[in-house]
C-alpha cells in the first residue's frame, strides 16, 4: 500500500545527532525511489555525509563561501549569508514544484531563521503552501514557537555530555 508523504519534521535541541538523523531519514526515502534534495544553511557543504549522499546522486545545496561562523560574520557577510540562503530555499522550492512528492531536509534552517539568515516568515510560507506530497526536514538549535507549531514531528535532541565540553574538536568522519 502506497502511503502519502507530506509532513513536517523538526529536529532540534542543544544535543548530536540532528543533521544525522536527518541524513538518516533522507537515505531511507531515497531508497524507497523519493526524490531528495538536501539544503544547509550556516555550513558549508563539504562534511563528510554530504560527499557520500553525492555519490549516492541526492543533490546537496550550501553556502560554500560561507566566510565564518555567524557570530564572526560582518554586517556584509551577513547579508550575503541571507542573500545565499533565500536563494537555496527557493532553488529548493523549484525543486519541489517540479515533482509531486519527495524528501527535502533544510539543515540548519531553524538556526539559520533565528540568527537573522534566513527568513522565517518565508520559510513559513513554504511549509505551509508546499506541493502536498512533500515531506520537509528541519533542523537546529532554539525553534520559535511558530516553527515548532508548523511541525508534524518534534524531536529535541539533548545534551547531556559532549568531548566539545573538554576542548575536543569537531573530527572529520564523526562531527563533520
Amino acid at each position: 500500500m502506497t502511503q502519502k508523504l507530506g509532513l513536517i519534521h523538526l529536529y532540534h535541541g542543544d544535543g548530536k545527532g540532528k543533521t544525522t538523523a536527518a541524513i538518516g531519514l533522507a537515505l531511507r526515502a531515497a531508497g524507497w525511489g523519493y526524490p531528495v534534495q538536501i539544503v544547509q544553511f550556516l555550513k558549508r557543504g563539504d562534511s563528510g555525509e554530504i560527499k557520500a549522499l553525492e555519490q549516492l546522486g541526492i543533490r546537496v545545496l550550501a553556502y560554500p563561501q560561507l566566510p565564518s561562523f555567524s557570530f564572526r560574520m560582518d554586517e556584509m557577510e551577513k547579508e550575503d549569508c541571507l542573500s545565499a540562503h533565500m536563494e537555496n530555499l527557493r532553488r529548493a522550492k523549484e525543486f519541489c514544484d517540479q515533482r509531486p512528492q519527495g524528501v527535502l531536509v533544510l539543515d540548519e534552517a531553524v538556526g539559520a531563521c533565528r540568527k537573522g539568515l534566513l527568513d522565517e516568515q518565508e520559510l513559513l510560507a513554504f511549509l505551509y503552501n508546499r506541493p502536498s506530497g512533500w515531506e520537509i526536514v528541519l533542523t537546529g538549535r532554539g525553534p520559535s514557537a511558530a516553527l515548532l507549531e508548523a511541525a508534524d514531528y518534534v524531536t529535541e535532541m539533548k545534551k547531556e555530555k559532549h568531548p566539545f565540553d573538554r576542548g575536543i574538536a569537531a573530527r572529520d568522519g564523526i562531527e563533520r
